[in-house]
């Protein structure tokens, strides 16, 4: 009888050592259940040849196409020692050029006669200008003329074409799914009856059937439907239990006193609160009114004065006599905010000192780098309800931070921290405290629905008045050299009016890099192609003052300084002493220096298009426009200057968070990339999916709030903890 695969039997029972070892290192599928979830890519027809003018937008890409050969001859090189075969296949519309070498031209010369139909896959390379395969794989798609039947059932049928790798071709893939798919008698189906025949949904069986070996283009749509829903359903459910779990908890109703600090901070304001300001700040305020803990998403673009409203949310759990706390993700950024916030506040920063406002309360700073005496000083406020708020890193989670009464969480760039810290924090209060996640990168609905899916939604996306536009362009270095000179010039030139400048780079390029790392370093640029490592800060900021700024104040700034070397660094930079910031990404959030207006992104294309938008806010942010130069050696026609052109032609950062989701697919931004997981989403487009993902959600919160254990429903339970391993529950908080 026919071996079938249990669905968590180790692949290497089922199809052997090799090939096994191949998918789980290649792919990341170790069980049978992970092959019957790696769907087709697409569908080829035998009757249908595949568009070869797309293979441009996917150089050193691996594909397979569809095609006949048109013609192939042997060709003479090396004054006559060497053999190369060339065959040139077409679809009709477009061609491409296959290459074979040496001893491996016989084979292909002999099946690749023109007029023969094969499939073929290799990566798309470029020799001459021309995009060619050079010694494709290939499986001969000849039918045996003297059957008429299998020869119309070969003529018909829909050919998968999985996501592949070099090691192993997307037919050979097909016969690996073969060997698994009688498993698919086993799958446990996780939505419930009523929700899949209300929604005329295929049972999952059925689905992952017509998923893999489809008699018909509309058995791909059925399964399609089907299986986006199980993907969005069972996270949404995943989502909605953790905001059921939240709601269940109780909180301290945190309510401003009528002419207390926040009334105080608010008269002294030197400018008007934008609508958007009051707007947030009005939800935010009646969230912390109610007995159970706020977990709201506040984002916004760069600049739109996010830490303003978090600052008065703050202020008004101050004054019904609770602490709040803001964690920050680097100790720049906690300075910064801490600097940035004591100004703003003035006297009514220095409660209990001299000179200090009756109604005010203490402000302090709590990171890793601080001195015994200071630590001790600020941890004496905090327990003892001085401090009425905290700025910290990492370092507000240790276990010695002790609150008196902590009411309010602030997260500052959520994206940075994972579950755990975000919870030790929320940990310290008596009750659980309120939770306030900030981000400054634009989120399209359907990913916060799907990322953040666990806290309300609050959008900030009108600036301040007073800013400045923001002018952006790509300096093309290779094409154009003296583009790049004209770009120091426009430096100095900003320097000259008083102004200052930042140039940013990838790395940092100390010397105490260790050898392993150089060539791990060496190796990673060499497999991508490239010709140098990434430009480096401490290089370019000696080729800076020797050659076009010398005589101007420049000076570095990146993650390995010693911290309080970074602090003097920024201190000096926003007080005007240091004219230009050679740094890395470090200023990438939250630093403010209104004087600052020219970006200089050398090696721009290496960077994602949210990271360049959050770069380029660091700009404009005074009274003198911005300007931001994108510096890149890639060639004009590139994917990664079109990147960069994108975000020169738009300030628009919900916009170019729709770009960067489509390029980066969704699974990086469901942060898998990160942590290394596949990610769950194999068939749901976020961007695409919008209406799925919205039903879901809804259906989801429905069935959780009737049965929030899921007793009722064994299959979801199952499909629940299959989503929710230790890894992946980061994921949903992640982002």
């Amino acid at each position: 009888m026919e071996h079938v695969p249990a669905l968590d039997e180790d692949l290497k029972k089922t199809l052997g050592p090799a090939t096994a070892k191949v998918l789980a290192e290649q792919l990341g599928l170790h069980t049978a259940l992970d092959l019957l979830h790696h769907y087709p890519r697409r569908y080829a027809e035998r009757g249908e040849l595949t568009p070869l003018a797309e293979l441009a937008d996917q150089l050193d890409e691996h594909v397979t196409v569809v095609a006949q050969v048109a013609d192939a001859r042997i060709l003479a090189f090396n004054g006559g020692r060497g053999r190369r075969l060339e065959v040139t296949i077409t679809d009709g519309s477009g061609r491409l050029q296959l290459v074979f070498f040496g001893a491996g031209v016989h084979k292909p010369h002999k099946d690749l006669l023109p007029g023969t139909r094969a499939m073929f896959a290799g990566k798309v390379g470029m020799f001459n200008r021309k995009l060619q395969l050079a010694h494709p794989a290939y499986e001969l798609l000849s039918a045996d003329a003297s059957d008429e039947d299998a020869a119309s059932a070969f003529a018909s049928r829909l050919i998968p074409i999985y996501p592949a790798c070099a090691k192993l071709e997307s037919w050979k893939i097909t016969k690996c799914v073969d060997a698994v798919l009688p498993a698919v008698q086993e799958t446990v189906d996780p939505l419930p009856p009523a929700l899949r025949e209300g929604r005329g949904l295929v049972p999952l069986t059925e689905a992952l059937l017509k998923i893999h070996r489809p008699a018909t283009k509309a058995d791909i749509e059925d399964a399609r439907q089907r299986l986006k829903w199980d993907e969005a359903f069972v996270l949404q459910v995943a989502l909605a239990r953790r905001r059921h779990a939240d709601s269940q908890l109780p909180a301290v109703p945190r309510r401003p006193t009528p002419g207390g600090l926040l009334d105080s901070f608010d008269a002294k304001l030197p400018f008007t609160l934008t609508d958007g300001q009051l707007k947030v700040s009005a939800e935010i305020f009646d969230d912390l009114a109610t007995s159970h803990p706020m977990h709201r998403l506040l984002q916004g673009e760069v600049g739109s004065g996010k830490t303003m409203v978090a600052l008065r949310a703050m202020l008004a759990v101050v004054d019904s006599g609770g602490q709040a706390a803001m964690l920050a993700p680097t100790e720049v950024l906690a300075q910064q905010h801490h600097r940035s916030i004591t100004e703003m506040m003035g006297e009514l920063a220095e409660g209990g000192m001299l000179g200090g406002s009756d109604r005010g309360t203490k402000v302090v700073l709590l990171t890793g780098s601080m001195g015994v005496p200071a630590r001790r000083r600020a941890l004496l406020d905090l327990v003892t309800g001085e401090a009425g708020i905290v700025i910290g890193t990492h370092a507000l989670i240790e276990d010695k931070v002790q609150f008196h009464d902590l009411g309010l969480v602030v997260v500052d760039e959520q994206h940075r921290f994972g579950v755990e810290q975000r919870d030790a924090l929320r940990s310290k209060g008596k009750q659980p405290p309120h939770l306030l996640v900030m981000t400054a990168t634009p989120i399209p609905r359907t990913v916060a629905m799907t990322v953040f899916g666990d806290l309300e939604t609050s959008v900030l996306d009108q600036l301040p008045a007073g800013r400045s536009p923001i002018v952006t362009h790509v300096v093309p270095a290779q094409d154009k050299p003296h583009f790049l000179a004209r770009a120091w010039e426009r430096v100095r030139e900003e320097v000259e009016n008083g102004h200052q400048a930042y140039v940013v780079c990838p790395r940092i390029g100390d010397d105490d890099e260790t050898t392993g790392s150089k060539k791990k370093k060496k190796a990673a640029a060499e497999a991508d192609g490239d010709k140098r490592p990434p430009l480096a800060v401490l290089e370019i900021a000696e080729q800076l003052t020797r050659g076009p700024l010398a005589g101007i104040r420049v000076e570095v700034l990146h993650g390995r300084m010693d911290p309080a070397d970074k602090d003097d660094v920024m201190r000096r930079f926003a007080a005007g002493e240091v004219k230009v910031l050679v740094a890395t990404t470090v200023i990438e959030v939250g630093v403010n220096v209104p004087n600052s207006t020219v970006m200089v992104i050398m090696d721009a294309d290496r960077f994602g298009v949210s990271q360049l938008h959050q770069l380029r806010g660091r700009v404009g942010r005074g009274s003198a426009p911005g300007l931001c130069l994108l510096v890149s050696e890639m060639h004009e026609a590139s994917p990664a200057r079109a990147r960069l052109a994108a975000v020169a032609a738009t300030l628009d950062g919900f916009e170019l968070s729709r770009i960067d989701l489509e390029q980066r697919r969704e699974g990086d931004v469901l942060g898998q990339a990160q942590s290394g997981v596949r990610s769950s989403l194999r068939m749901l487009a976020v961007i695409e999916d919008e209406e799925v993902i919205a039903e879901a959600r809804e259906e989801a919160t429905r069935v959780v709030a009737d049965d929030p254990e899921l007793e009722g429903l064994p299959g979801l339970r199952t499909a629940l903890d299959a989503l929710l391993d230790t890894e992946r529950e980061q994921y949903l908080e992640k982002g």
